[in-house]
């Protein structure tokens, strides 16, 4: 895989960042029904996670392409592409983003995983692979297409088992945040910026509240 080098501010941190000749695939469909709102435009550390995964992928992969659903209006600073499925799967996704990819190497990254850094996205596309717990984020190339739509051709929606390379990964980075809880831990760990290099948005009111009832919930569920 070549390497490509990129000279760019990246927020105040001015970084260079060497960029993989690969597609980024990023992954906003999903359907946020336990976090309550769409997660995509969640907050955190003052980006959203659309933000931060998009700005993720952009320092690693020399093309990045959004995919998720047409009917869902997302007020997102980069344009999203239509999967063309009436079901909600990451499969879908990932199809749509193979098919309008330029490179034949794709990394495919969830909205909702903003623990993901650089370095663990460039370890995945050295090795081409998914980790070990599961087929996302992972590496996907357009040779895997046809696997992948015979598999919706016969009702089968998991990725599981289309790219058999699994790289052992640290498993914290791969929080994934499906309720507000969730993304007080994920805030807490975020420590890949320093709080000082980008404005940390606090929640308003009602968003506070939301956040105090699923933190005491959860752990009044976790005490029993």
């Amino acid at each position: 895989m070549r390497l490509g080098t990129r000279r760019a501010g990246h927020g105040l941190l001015g970084a260079v960042a060497d960029r993989l000749t690969a597609t980024g695939i990023l992954l906003v469909g999903g359907a946020s029904e336990r976090f309550g709102s769409p997660k995509a435009l969640a907050l955190l550390r003052g980006e959203t996670l659309a933000e931060r995964a998009w700005r993720v992928l952009r320092d690693v992969c020399t093309e990045v392409v959004a995919v998720g659903k047409a009917d869902v209006v997302l007020e997102l600073p980069f344009p999203v592409l239509d999967d063309g499925a009436h079901e909600r799967a990451p499969v879908f996704g990932v199809i749509a983003g193979l098919r309008a990819a330029t490179h034949d190497t794709c990394l495919a990254l969830p909205v909702d995983t903003p623990l993901v850094t650089p370095e663990l996205l460039r370890e995945l596309l050295a090795a081409e692979a998914v980790p070990q717990t599961g087929p996302l984020p992972g590496v996907y190339t357009r040779s895997m297409l046809p696997e992948l739509e015979q598999r919706v051709a016969a009702g089968e929606l998991s990725l599981r088992g289309v790219n058999t390379n699994v790289l052992d990964v640290n498993e914290a980075q791969l929080l994934n945040v499906n309720t507000p809880t969730d993304l007080i831990v994920a805030t807490a760990e975020a420590l890949d910026t320093p709080a000082d290099d980008r404005p940390v948005a606090l929640p308003d009111g009602p968003a506070l509240r939301d956040l105090s009832a699923d933190f005491w919930s959860t752990a009044l569920w976790a005490a029993r």
